[in-house]
């Protein structure tokens, strides 16, 4: 028997909306605010340009580089998530199938990253990567994010395999297949809800991140589209008409790959639940 659509849906339907334009409201203001001059943002924040021009983004591409910063930030993002991805599943599956105290203890030990803020790790993480030689080169913090985002992945990917059947891969092995074999065809296709939802929440934090770039990555040969971004901000003057539009040449192409992406994010926690 169908719910009726009554007075109460109705209120809800609208709290919902009104709840939607008002997380659209900063996006609306980064958008309209980089077509203006900067005379024009102070006196006039919140409504339509008097002429959509383009030079801020002409002066922000040249000034930041912008092909160069791009480029930095789609191989951070895009290696770290791929590395994140294959550690996380790996380690998650060899701990579900072989479970035992040590297994116990090794997972607890992981998750354990997961409570510890970012800002106590800092310093001792900055002298164990000078040490290291992992200052100012991107394989250096493309192995810190693989550090930071193992935890949450790890913790995903443990209870989603819980959830997997143990015969299709005992059937796999009694066919004559290896332990990669079964993980490369067997589990990690039964997987593709939970990776993809893994794979775009780790976008999305890596791209944005400002933090970690900033302590790590000094050189400008090396930076990334959040860091090029902050010579907009001053001591005494920011330049918020040059900022919001980086700030928009910035989540263009995130914003694009959430669109495109963002029902797998439904899908991968629904089936974690159903499965787990």
């Amino acid at each position: 028997m169908k719910d009726r659509y009554n007075s109460g849906k109705l209120l809800l339907e609208l709290f919902m909306i009104a709840l939607g334009l008002l997380f659209l409201v900063p996006l609306y203001l980064v958008f309209i605010n980089a077509f203006k001059r900067y005379d024009e943002i102070l006196t006039s924040a919140s409504s339509l340009p008097e002429l959509f021009q383009l030079s801020n983004f002409v002066t922000v591409w040249q000034e930041m580089k912008f092909p160069t910063v791009f480029a930095n930030s789609l191989i951070i993002t895009v290696l770290s998530v791929l590395g994140i991805l294959l550690f996380s599943s790996a380690a998650a599956y060899q701990l579900v199938r072989r479970p035992g105290k040590m297994s116990n203890i090794i997972f607890l030990g992981i998750l354990s990253a997961m409570v510890i803020p970012f800002q106590t790790m800092m310093i001792p993480l900055l002298m164990v990567a000078k040490d290291f030689k992992m200052i100012n080169n991107l394989p250096g913090i493309i192995t810190m994010y693989w550090g930071f985002g193992i935890p949450l992945a790890l913790f995903l990917y443990h209870g989603f395999i819980k959830g997997v059947p143990v015969e299709l891969e005992e059937a796999a092995t009694m066919d004559g297949s290896s332990v990669f074999g079964v993980y490369f065809r067997i589990l990690l296709p039964l997987l593709t809800p939970i990776t993809v939802t893994i794979a775009i929440l780790h976008s999305l934090w890596i791209w944005n991140d400002f933090l970690l770039p900033y302590i790590v990555l000094n050189s400008k040969a090396v930076q990334t589209i959040p860091l090029a971004s902050y010579i907009y901000f001053g001591e005494y003057m920011n330049q918020w008409h040059l900022a919001l539009a980086a700030m928009t040449l910035a989540v263009i192409p995130i914003v694009v790959f959430f669109l495109l992406m963002q029902r797998y994010i439904i899908q991968g926690i629904t089936a974690g639940a159903v499965k787990g």
